[in-house]
């Protein structure tokens, strides 16, 4: 017999257990908890401004920027087209003759202009980034009445872990509301698009069974960011039409964020400012499985073109629907203290290196042979090569001495 994947569509969903029922059941409280007791999220300059889409013209640069090169091409829609992996995925698939339009909303959760310069390397490929909110269903609903998109690739979330100790409510907004709104909008239409969608590796929590594998238990989630990405994946199971989420691991590469700790180390050294590299208990060493940016793009690209056409049709069901989880990740996981090693001798700089106790998860490490198998998935960058690329984009993106370029540099 064989052993199948969990995660292939809805009809595999299990009867839940009472530790199943009783898990889920304190999870929505918490999430309603933080929606009704959290401050309202601090959003892009904040959010609150004054819609700026519409109008003839508008319209025109939708349809021209959703045009795909031929018929046997796709139009797709990136949310989060501003951000790091949405930059790269959008930018591949127009490459390729693909139809895109991007949408984000240029929030201040790191620097805005390294999204505005990745907002000018999409207008070159000619892909339009449309600024908006992905909880603004009126802006969503008029997307998809000017076109017929036939994908989604829903990249738009907050990220980061220690954020949520400052604002939790922004994880709530964005990871969950922000996701039904999406996938609400996507449900409506007709016809319905395929979804990929980011999740993320962080949903393994305190797992110690390593490589990480789709079957593997995720109700032990180590941050708030993570318990929004789980339920992320227990809302996919709800909805109409095709889905498909992928579980990143720790993606790196030049227009990285800011915010991870390749980057900030990067930054750190070069000013000759201490980093910290966090060790676990009994000074074990903390490792992650690295990923760099274009094999994940590869990945993306192999899970939308796998993805099954929608069951549905304008918010009715009419069959099954695919339901799919993916590992995406290196499969060599790398102390933080090697990372730290290679990035010194790029950068000729000695680091000033503090070693404190850590609060996160202690390793990550993919199982990818479900997606190499359906969606032949081959990373093929090591750690090394993938970090000299970075280096490289970070010394001509910022001066040498890590101060920051003109703001309408790209």
């Amino acid at each position: 017999m064989i052993d199948r994947p969990i995660y292939i569509h809805r009809r595999i969903w299990p009867n839940y257990s009472a530790t199943k029922l009783f898990c889920y059941t304190i999870s929505a409280a918490l999430i309603l908890f933080l929606i009704f007791h959290s401050p309202p999220p601090q959003t892009p300059s904040d959010h609150r401004r004054a819609a700026t889409y519409g109008g003839l013209n508008w319209e025109k640069r939708v349809i021209t920027s959703a045009r795909p090169r031929s018929h046997h091409h796709l139009s797709v829609l990136v949310t989060g087209a501003a951000g790091f992996v949405g930059s790269h995925v959008a930018a591949a698939l127009k490459r390729r003759g693909d139809g895109v339009v991007g949408l984000d909303n240029f929030n201040n959760y790191y620097d805005p202009s390294l999204k505005r310069a990745r907002q000018k390397n999409l207008e070159r490929e000619g892909v339009f980034v449309v600024e908006g909110d992905i909880n603004d269903a009126v802006l969503l609903n008029k997307l998809f009445d000017i076109v017929a998109f036939t994908h989604v690739v829903h990249l738009a979330a907050q990220a980061g872990v220690r954020y949520a100790m400052q604002n939790p409510g922004s994880y709530v907004h964005s990871n969950i509301a922000g996701l039904v709104s999406v996938f609400e909008a996507c449900k409506l239409a007709n016809p319905q698009p395929s979804i990929v969608w980011a999740s993320s590796s962080s949903v393994y929590g305190l797992n110690s069974k390593v490589p990480f594998s789709e079957k593997d238990k995720t109700d032990s989630p180590a941050s708030l960011y993570a318990a929004t990405k789980k339920a992320g994946e227990e809302i996919a199971h709800t909805i109409l039409h095709s889905s498909t989420g992928l579980r990143f691991f720790t993606v790196y590469g030049p227009w990285g964020r800011p915010d991870m700790a390749y980057f900030f180390f990067t930054k750190h050294i070069l000013k000759g400012k201490p980093i910290s590299i966090f060790e676990g208990p009994n000074h074990g060493s903390v490792a992650r499985d690295f990923t760099f940016i274009d094999d994940i793009v590869k990945g993306c690209l192999g899970a939308i073109d796998t993805a099954q056409k929608s069951t549905g049709s304008g918010g009715k069901k009419k069959g099954v629907a695919q339901l799919r989880v993916f590992n995406l990740g290196n499969t060599s996981p790398v102390p933080v203290g090697k990372l730290v090693s290679i990035l010194e001798r790029l950068l000729k700089v000695k680091a000033k290196r503090n070693v404190p106790r850590n609060g996160d998860v202690l390793f990550t490490h993919a199982n990818i042979s479900y997606a190499q198998k359906e969606l032949r998935y081959e990373p093929v960058t090591d750690l090394q090569t993938g970090l000299k690329k970075f280096v490289n984009w970070y010394l001509d993106y910022y001066s040498v001495n890590g101060k920051m370029k003109k703001k309408n540099s790209s």
